[in-house]
């Protein structure tokens, strides 16, 4: 599948592959979804080979995108999926990819919804699309810094930002700083070891 570029405000051109989702939404679970409506800052920990991340989501701002992340998340279609781009000083990216590279994939596409305020700024986790606005599916990247030409402007679409990484900032720094190069289908950006989410769960503190 092709990948999807993002023209950034460096001279540098930094890639954003968005690919397919996997099987595993359909036996999501209902409460989850229920949940996400009643709670505005639901959080979930993300248990990784590299350590333990925990994020705050933005239900209220970008309902649908929660709602799907928890989804998933609640019919445990995450574990087993590996960071497969990661590109120092800009983003880490995830959720499409298993450890032997096999693409998992979904039907369901989700309404763009980066128009809600929120910006793309250091810490932040956003939905990764193809050059299509409403493309977004399960992948998702964590900015590695403030990343606002990945905002909206008028007549052009961003990337939705829907929460933002609590604690554990420094796990996603040192996947950040990784050594990269080709793997799989990738011809770069992989991280040589490879980052695995072990766990996604949703949790209360």
């Amino acid at each position: 599948m092709r990948h999807t570029r993002i023209q950034t405000s460096r001279v540098w051109v930094a890639a954003l592959c968005v690919l397919a989702l996997g099987a595993g939404a359909a036996g999501a679970q209902e409460p989850a979804e229920e949940e996400a409506e009643m709670d505005p800052f639901p959080r979930v920990r993300v248990e990784t080979t590299a350590g333990a991340f925990t994020l705050e989501l933005f239900a209220q701002d970008a309902p649908l995108t929660v709602k799907q992340f928890l989804l998933l998340t609640g019919s445990r279609f995450y574990e087993g999926t590996i960071f497969h781009r990661v590109i120092q000083d800009f983003v880490i990216q995830g959720g499409g990819w298993s450890v032997d590279f096999q693409e998992r994939q979904i039907d369901e596409t989700l309404p763009n919804e980066s128009g809600n305020g929120r910006s793309n700024l250091r810490g932040t986790i956003a939905m990764a699309r193809t050059g299509d606005p409403h493309s977004a599916k399960n992948q998702f990247y964590i900015n590695l810094q403030d990343n606002v030409a990945l905002n909206p402007r008028p007549g052009r679409w961003g990337y939705a930002v829907f929460g933002q990484v609590v604690s554990g900032m420094d796990v996603v720094d040192e996947i950040g700083n990784r050594a990269t190069g080709p793997g799989g289908t990738f011809d770069r950006d992989v991280p040589a070891a490879p980052v695995i989410i072990e766990r996604v769960l949703r949790v209360t503190e």
